[in-house]
């Protein structure tokens, strides 16, 4: 059996490599996707009458399909971007080596948000998967209290959806 802690470091470290291989340009896109994704989850569960409730009077399995499948179909379109992409990856195939790190360093961003996430989703579901369980170990339960929707959650989040179209703007002007 393997630890969700060493599953969690493990593919951060594969979306670190992955965005190195990417660059920055088409990283950037999937950190601005996730941003969306955890904005739109904390925006329907706060302040859209009826979907909290409803989403609670539903078993755990469901309640965490729900949350995880509109995150990653929200992370998948921000994968599968490369037309968008081609506008910065331009500009950035100057500086190849800065690319590569600046992509890895927003892979492993990414990989946070995405494992991080799902990971909190299991965590406040009860972890209704069978085979895997809620972690032992204190420093691991001390972990889950900065995850995505916990560390990032509103008033953050809205802040980080303004910090990403100022960006947008920006670039495209």
């Amino acid at each position: 059996m393997i630890s969700l802690a060493v599953i969690f470091w493990m593919y951060l470290l594969l979306f670190g490599i992955i965005g190195g291989l990417r660059g920055w340009a088409k990283e950037i896109l999937v950190l601005f996707s996730m941003v969306l994704a955890l904005f739109l989850d904390a925006v329907i569960m706060e302040h859209v009458p009826g979907v909290k409730p409803a989403l609670a009077a539903q078993t755990p399995l469901t309640q965490f399909s729900v949350r995880a499948t509109f995150f990653l179909l929200l992370a998948f379109f921000g994968y599968e971007t490369p037309a968008v992409a081609t506008i910065f990856a331009d500009k950035a195939r100057r500086e190849r080596l800065e690319d590569m790190l600046l992509g890895l360093f927003l892979g492993a961003i990414n990989g946070y948000l995405l494992v991080g996430t799902l990971w909190h989703y299991l965590h406040a579901t009860g972890y209704p998967i069978a085979g895997i369980l809620p972690p032992e170990a204190d420093s691991v339960k001390a972990m889950l209290n900065y995850m995505p929707p916990e560390l990032v959650g509103p008033p953050y989040i809205y802040f980080g959806v303004g910090l990403a179209f100022v960006f947008v703007i920006v670039v495209f002007i």
